[in-house]
């Protein structure tokens, strides 16, 4: 399969790197505040448009401020991008002009050897395109005009990185398929970092004890045998009523739609710490949209006196909306049951695209119900008649019933578990959609 290259932006803090990221992914994913040092670790998606595909990496300002804890962290992530790129782009602001900061980003450039676009940004209105030429001292052969703030100047942008990358044009065939994603949420300071670092073989997010180090949702590759995976690594939750800045609400909308978009969630919980309000939030939140789900205990080594037996027990009792989530006991600085916890993701994913044959769902159907008859009111007595599978990711059963009102989130619950026991879909959510004989729908 071929390589998909990849380009990263860098420059000093506030030039408007995550608004640029942002405008050419052609989404909100990188967090764009006005306060220096938003940025924290490497942000990075895939794009793919018009045939080309590349990945583009956001990166932490250059040269940020020392009074900053996380500096010298950050200078080192954005070092590690830059020997992995194959194209940098360098983003300096139009609207401050030529600053010492600049040239100390393109001389650190010009040692590295690396291919290099620069990129004039904040040029709002034609008339602040003359401040483009205040950066030729840089000694830069490609020069692009932009402002990601208006969308003016991506597509040329984007062309001239197609131009710069031959190698982003290889044919869709060649590229190996989407990896699985798996998201790994929680609270603050529980190890999810530190996971993602073990997965990636490299120090790819920055680790520290500062409550909120990370604060956009990161995909990160990694390899596990022939298997390629993304690893969403996403800032720790806080209780509502704690989020006291735009960079919190940010994160915790990032957290939410890691989610969304994972193929699998992991939610990550450390042992010595209580099972509370915000572990509940996300199990739900992640059970109401039909996500696979893996429990995972960190720190297991900390909870002195306490069997993981009792811990199961704990658990299940804390977060009956997963009771059907596997639970895994992991150690993310020392890698025990890593690959463990990946396999079972795996497995939850392969599991969320398997079919049923109708006439088998159907015969669990009726034993089901010839063990617990479906709810009745008065003389409306509940009767579900036929049952099919009408989708995957998450398996959807369809059920065709005499009285759909009748048929409530506990029975269904019931259904649920007795379609998990009988075809192995031991772990997932399943989703059911109840209709009428005349094919009224209700989501449940």
């Amino acid at each position: 399969m071929a390589r998909i290259p990849s380009v990263v932006i860098v420059g000093r803090p506030n030039v408007g790197k995550s608004s640029l990221f942002n405008a050419i992914y052609g989404s909100r994913v990188s967090i764009v505040e006005p306060t220096p040092g938003v940025t924290r670790d490497r942000v990075s998606r895939t794009v793919e448009r018009d045939g080309l595909a590349f990945e583009l990496v956001d990166t932490g300002g250059m040269g940020l401020h020392e009074s900053e804890e996380l500096t010298a962290d950050v200078q080192k992530q954005i070092l590690i991008a830059i020997d992995q790129a194959d194209l940098v782009l360098v983003v300096v602001d139009a609207k401050d002009g030529l600053q010492p900061l600049d040239a100390e980003v393109a001389s650190r450039l010009r040692e590295a050897g690396k291919r290099v676009l620069l990129v004039v940004n904040k040029c709002d209105q034609p008339r602040d395109e003359a401040a483009a030429a205040d950066f030729y001292p840089l000694g830069f052969q490609q020069m692009l005009i932009t402002s990601a703030a208006h969308h003016r100047g991506i597509g040329d942008l984007v062309d001239e990185i197609a131009a710069a990358l031959p190698e982003a044009k290889a044919p869709m065939e060649e590229r190996a398929a989407e990896p699985m994603k798996m998201a790994i949420v929680g609270r603050r300071n529980v190890g999810k970092s530190t996971l993602v670092n073990f997965l990636a073989r490299e120090p790819r997010m920055i680790v520290s004890e500062i409550p909120g180090t990370t604060r956009d949702a990161v995909d990160v590759r990694f390899r596990m045998g022939e298997l390629e995976f993304i690893a969403i690594d996403t800032a720790g939750l806080r209780r509502t009523k704690q989020v006291k800045s735009s960079i919190d609400f940010y994160s915790i909308a990032r957290s939410t739609s890691a989610i969304l978009r994972a193929d699998v969630t992991v939610l990550m919980m450390e042992a010595p710490l209580e099972i509370g309000r915000l572990e509940k939030h996300l199990a739900d939140f992640i059970t109401a949209e039909y996500k696979p789900c893996l429990l995972a205990m960190n720190k297991m080594d900390l909870a002195h006196g306490v069997s993981r037996e009792e811990f199961q027990l704990y658990i299940r009792e804390k977060l009956p909306g997963v009771a059907f989530a596997p639970l895994v006991f992991i150690s993310s600085s020392t890698g025990e049951n890593v690959m463990h916890l990946v396999e079972a993701a795996q497995t939850l994913h392969e599991q969320s695209f398997m079919r049923l044959p109708t006439s088998d769902l159907n015969k669990v159907m009726q034993e089901a119900t010839s063990r617990r008859s479906p709810p009745s009111t008065g003389t409306r007595l509940g009767k579900i008649y036929y049952a099919t599978q009408v989708g995957v990711n998450p398996p959807t059963i369809a059920l065709f019933a005499n009285e759909p009102e009748l048929i409530g989130e506990n029975y269904l619950r019931y259904l649920a578990n007795q379609v998990r026991a009988a075809f192995g879909f031991n772990a997932i959510p399943i989703k059911f959609v109840v209709r009428a004989r005349e094919h009224a729908e209700k989501e449940t």
